[in-house]
């Protein structure tokens, strides 16, 4: 019996090892597509994603002409993994004066009234079995719009790159000089003996 596990065991470690080798020959073929700065860039998805429904209608495009940064409505508290979304007196520090009469924000004024938080709807989600941080990212020097696409360009956010996708991830940490190896964004699968 110990010796059929530990042929199964070393079957596993041996299409776990294979895996990048395939990955990366294949990947030889298909370049990273690079911006006029020269840096590498994540490709738009294939095929069109529609928005989810959010609680309440939020304009990115209106919101960041107005000079707002993405880092003023959303943290990336420790440890990391996760960006916030802004906390409802956040967004009433403008709208208690701000178009108040409109429905949404009064919707986001009874929000704030019972300190709830905003139910919103995250747009991009991380896969299971995939430890991801945006903190080493935004270390790494990694600019949301990479990522997340033309945000101040977006009515309504959707997710229009191809950012969730294991080729993606290992052509942008090749093209980068970051680590691709498995256990970069997976956890080495518990082995027996």
């Amino acid at each position: 019996m110990k010796r059929k596990m530990r042929a199964r065991d070393l079957a596993l470690a041996a299409v776990w090892l294979a895996v990048p080798l395939v990955l990366s020959s294949g990947l030889q073929a298909q370049r990273t597509a690079v911006a006029p700065d020269g840096k590498p860039f994540v490709p738009a998805n294939l095929a069109e994603h529609q928005a989810p429904v959010q609680p309440i209608p939020y304009s990115h495009k209106l919101h960041l002409a107005l000079g707002l940064e993405c880092k003023t409505c959303h943290t990336n508290p420790d440890p990391g993994k996760l960006m916030t979304y802004p906390a409802t007196s956040t967004c009433m520090t403008c709208h208690a004066v701000v178009a108040k009469t409109k429905p949404a924000i009064q919707k986001l004024a009874s929000f704030a009234k019972s300190q709830e938080a905003v139910p919103w709807v995250r747009v991009y989600a991380v896969l299971p079995g995939v430890n991801w941080t945006h903190l080493k990212h935004l270390e790494a020097g990694m600019k949301c719009e990479t990522c997340h696409g033309q945000v101040s360009q977006m009515e309504v956010m959707t997710e229009v790159m191809g950012v969730t996708t294991m080729g993606v991830c290992i052509r942008c940490h090749a093209a980068n000089n970051a680590p691709t190896v498995c256990q970069t964004c997976h956890s080495w699968p518990a082995g027996g003996s």
